[in-house]
């Protein structure tokens, strides 16, 4: 008997040891989103008939895998901007702050593995994002954002987290956006620094790899794809992909662009925006025993329909969705002329003056500079809701004016419109067939436009209140803007300092208008501050409700806006018309 249980024990173990070293093929799969901007129910607050693309419709079809493959197997990552966009963040930041905010909420119904921190949720302010850490934090959902580091030299979000999928351990890293602090005041994100991901993310990838032991490795970034060059701060992510080391998918968000790019050693995956686009990366490990022997990614970018939604969560959160619906559809007044944001594109625009009637009545500015920073919306005549504050200004940017010269206004303006219009002539003969707007042929899949695009980002196309001005399409860069006069018929000095008011976003700069085109950099800037005010959409919600019935004379008083067209105008009008043409296509 003692015999026979030695030869027992012997052969198990022998078992044991030929199944360690028995080679295995596991397989995860990694969905991520990104870039949703608070499209997080599908209906539309206001008319429940039309429907958007929805995190319901991305939880069904996680769902779907999840019950195809096995949950076990299935690893969910959003790669950040997830607490500004549309009105139900902003419900939930602001107005409705004293509940649990709902995103929190909706990440852990669905089942997130972590979430990265972007820009626009650094916008928030501390009070938003501290107390959205703080619940993430009570649900267990890691958010990431390794390279935010506080003044004590510590991490102040997370950085990593390890699950087990497939019977794999798998490390993901996530970090933030280095390039926040010239986009957002210091007030926003005070008392934190952000790294270059360059080198920074490899150090960490070495480092935590040495600890954690992982067989499959992802970093996820708020950071857009770029050129790889090395040149583009906010987009590193085909830097990444170029140099590093050890990792098996990066995850990228951002830029709103959905691309799927392959080396030798790493795959990266960007699913796009607003929840209508989804990233899906199989995972394929063969391994022997706890060794790696390969690992296989196939990554694509699928459609999500938005029409098939996960019914269960709607019902769950029906009730959030009733609360952002009356705040959405509360009115704050009317309006007499219906307002199309696209107008802004071809030439002086009824939206444009709306905005800076409020900046240049709120403020004692002489010049005020504003973009379109809603591509394509509508604000029709009659009761002006508060969904209608957002259309006419999306975001939470505040209101900064400062000195600015005379020369620097106009090279600010000079670098606007280069990124805004070509040379439309050649040999002092103007091109009928040329196009006036800066356009190719191409999918926008940030605007959801098809056909033809921007060639450059339409939020940074600055142009002026307050000035008398003429751009001419004949004229190359530094000799386009011909300023005449202040509105008021005064002399304009280039000599001179005037005030001038404009977005925080500005301000700080993006778009490197105030850099390159003012000449004005940033440590500079702040030394010519002279008034910070509030954020500019609650500066246009108290002009609507104090004044009630907005009239067309209000809000674009020539003698307070001044005036500005492009020219020669007989040449100018027809050809951006078929420019317009081209973009709007799809709305005939």
């Amino acid at each position: 008997m003692k015999l026979s249980r030695v030869l027992l024990i012997v052969m198990s173990l022998m078992l044991v040891s030929c199944n360690s070293d028995e080679i295995k093929k596991r397989t995860v799969h990694v969905i991520s989103t990104g870039d949703v901007h608070g499209a997080w129910f599908d209906e539309d607050y206001s008319d429940p008939e039309k429907i958007h693309s929805s995190l319901l419709a991305v939880s069904k079809k996680v769902n779907d895998l999840r019950d195809s493959v096995g949950s076990e197997n299935v690893i969910l990552i959003d790669g950040g901007d997830c607490l500004q966009g549309n009105v139900a963040p902003y419900f939930y930041n602001y107005e409705n702050s004293e509940d649990p905010h709902l995103f929190p909420q909706i990440v852990n119904y669905m089942g997130y593995d972590c979430v990265v921190v972007g820009n626009h949720d650094i916008e928030t302010s501390h009070p938003v994002y501290d107390k959205v850490k703080k619940e993430m934090d009570g649900y267990g959902i890691p958010w990431l954002a390794g390279n935010v580091i506080d003044e004590n030299g510590d991490i102040y979000f997370n950085e990593y987290t390890v699950v087990e999928k497939a019977g794999l351990k798998v490390l993901i890293l996530g970090y933030t956006n280095p390039n926040i602090p010239e986009w957002l005041q210091e007030e926003k994100w005070k008392g934190l620094r952000f790294e270059s991901l360059l080198p920074y993310v490899q150090n960490r990838v070495d480092e935590i790899k040495a600890k954690v032991k992982p067989q499959v490795t992802i970093v996820a970034i708020h950071s857009g794809t770029g050129k790889g060059d090395g040149k583009i701060f906010e987009n590193q992510g085909f830097d990444l992909l170029n140099s590093l080391k050890g990792v098996d998918l990066l995850i990228t968000a951002h830029d709103h662009q959905p691309v799927v790019l392959k080396n030798k050693k790493i795959t990266l995956m960007n699913g796009g925006a607003s929840a209508a686009k989804v990233g899906h990366a199989v995972i394929e490990v063969t391994t022997k025993g706890d060794k790696v022997l390969d690992v296989n990614v196939k990554a694509s970018v699928e459609d999500v329909d938005k029409n098939d939604v996960d019914v269960a969560m709607k019902e769950n959160f029906d009730e959030m969705y009733d609360l952002v619906g009356d705040f959405t559809n509360k009115k704050v007044g009317t309006i007499e002329q219906t307002v199309n944001t696209k107008d802004a594109f071809k030439g002086k625009s009824l939206y444009v003056d709306f905005v800076n009637t409020v900046m240049m009545k709120a403020t004692d500015a002489q010049v005020s500079f504003t973009a379109p920073l809603t591509y394509n919306g509508t604000v029709a005549s009659g009761d002006f809701i508060y969904r209608d504050l957002r259309t006419i200004y999306p975001f939470e940017n505040e209101l900064v004016m400062l000195k600015m010269k005379g020369s620097e206004i106009k090279g600010f303006l000079e670098f606007s419109y280069d990124k805004w219009i070509n040379v439309c002539n050649s040999d002092d003969v103007v091109n009928p067939d040329a196009h006036v707007l800066k356009i190719i042929e191409k999918d926008d899949p940030r605007n959801g436009t098809k056909g033809w695009a921007f060639e450059n980002k339409s939020y940074n196309f600055e142009s002026a209140a307050g000035l008398i001005y003429t751009v001419d399409i004949t004229k190359s860069f530094g000799n386009r803007v011909c300023i005449k006069a202040l509105a008021n018929g005064d002399a304009f000095d280039l000599e001179e300092f005037y005030n001038v008011a404009m977005t925080s976003y500005r301000f700080s700069g993006a778009g490197d208008l105030m850099d390159e085109g003012a000449g004005i950099g940033r440590e500079e800037a702040s030394g010519r501050v002279v008034a910070k005010y509030r954020e500019i959409r609650d500066l246009i919600g108290e002009y609507i409700f104090e004044n009630q019935n907005i009239t067309t004379d209000m809000i674009s008083n020539v003698n307070v806006l001044g005036e500005w067209k492009f020219i020669p105008e007989d040449m100018a009008a027809p050809m951006l018309e078929r420019d317009m043409n081209l973009l709007f296509q799809n709305d005939k």
